[in-house]
């Protein structure tokens, strides 16, 4: 079930660690190849057969699909998580004296929304306090009642990668009516995910990170509850699937079925889909369990080192396997990302916390790179 180094498939020099795929993922060489041909393709538009240009478009909503369980027809196209949160956020309701719901120091994109919802309504936005041990979900589950219009989380903490069970969480929420909105930029990719067994209202990823995908591109799962929804564009593509552009100026045609709708403009993008689709095809080759478990093994052997430093880890029932926030007792070093980073070490600092998150391009060495360093900064 594990994966065998796949450093080949990148443009990554021997003398670099690179452990911060939680802040970009660097492209694969198919991948980069696909923009390559893209841009080739714009070049030259009088080759453009206008009958296939959905065809990237409709191949890359159908392997997200695959990644998260869900159908086709349940995945808009979309160009950051933040503007598929606003497409939530437009589409949920929330009435004065009832709470909207997140975490503390969650990532801005999962908050902003929220907080322009409990001002037009009256709502009030609520934070999850960071637990001092068990984890999140227990805590946050004794939040969640029947005043609770929104829950807005991560599946894993962008800081340190402490779990959130959504399973349990989308359950409570079912149960008192609370509408369950995701942000998986942090996740998705690199852990397995069913919306059949969470059943969120709405389910966003970034692709820049976990997805391997160029920027400015990613996916928004819609339930299909909401299909009939309102969305923040009306757009031609959004309007109609419609290739003849003969027909277009009759205005008639109605909004396609399910999510379409809420596609961003110009969502045939020409260089970013095809990069998209060759990064998600390799991805469900090597398989999210496997590169899980790949990754776990990664960050297990992280964890263990730091704590014979001294360092603190979250326990490991408390993490995903993928990434994971290293803090130290005295407080962080000055400028350890870069001090790390004049060595080819390359990690992040995200609150209090070193993020360190690999993936299957890395190796043991890069390890023992990252602890050389981190030694030096004691």
């Amino acid at each position: 079930m594990m994966i065998d180094c796949q450093r080949h498939l990148f443009e990554l020099p021997d003398d670099v660690a690179y452990l911060n795929c939680s802040a970009y993922s660097p492209l694969m060489r198919r991948v980069a190849e696909a923009g390559r041909r893209g841009i080739e393709t714009k070049s030259r538009p009088w080759e453009i057969d206008s009958a296939s240009i959905f065809d990237d478009l409709e191949e890359a909503r159908a392997l997200f699909a695959r990644l998260i369980g869900a159908r086709a027809d349940d995945i808009a196209t979309v160009p950051s998580a933040s503007y598929g949160l606003a497409t939530a956020a437009l589409n949920l309701k929330a009435a004065a004296g009832q709470r909207l719901l997140v975490l503390e120091d969650q990532f801005p994109s999962n908050v902003h929304p929220w907080r322009q919802l409990a001002a037009r309504s009256g709502a009030a936005l609520v934070t999850v306090p960071r637990p001092a041990s068990g984890g999140w979900t227990d805590p946050l589950l004794q939040y969640i009642d029947a005043s609770t219009a929104v829950v807005a989380l991560p599946q894993s903490h962008w800081c340190d990668g402490t779990l959130v069970d959504l399973v349990a969480v989308g359950r409570r929420c079912r149960q008192v009516g609370a509408a369950l909105v995701l942000d998986l930029t942090q996740s998705i990719g690199a852990i397995p995910f069913d919306v059949a067994e969470v059943q969120p209202d709405f389910l966003v990823a970034a692709g820049y990170k976990w997805l391997m995908a160029p920027y400015s591109l990613g996916f928004l799962y819609v339930a299909p509850k909401h299909h009939e929804g309102e969305a923040l564009e009306l757009n031609r593509i959004a309007r109609s699937v419609d290739p003849d552009f003969n027909r277009l100026s009759r205005y008639e045609l109605p909004f396609p079925l399910a999510a379409r709708r809420y596609d961003v403009g110009e969502a045939t993008n020409f260089v970013l889909l095809p990069m998209a689709v060759a990064a998600m095809r390799q991805l469900l080759d090597w398989g999210t369990i496997e590169i899980q478990q790949t990754l776990r093994a990664f960050t297990d052997e992280i964890a263990g080192r730091a704590e014979e430093l001294g360092l603190i880890v979250p326990p490991r029932e408390e993490r995903v396997g993928h990434y994971l926030g290293i803090r130290f007792p005295g407080g962080s070093p000055e400028n350890f990302v870069g001090r790390l980073a004049a060595d080819g070490i390359y990690v992040s600092q995200r609150a209090d916390a070193m993020r360190v998150s690999p993936h299957l391009y890395n190796n043991r060495g890069d390890i023992d790179r990252l602890f050389d360093g981190v030694k030096a900064l004691l």
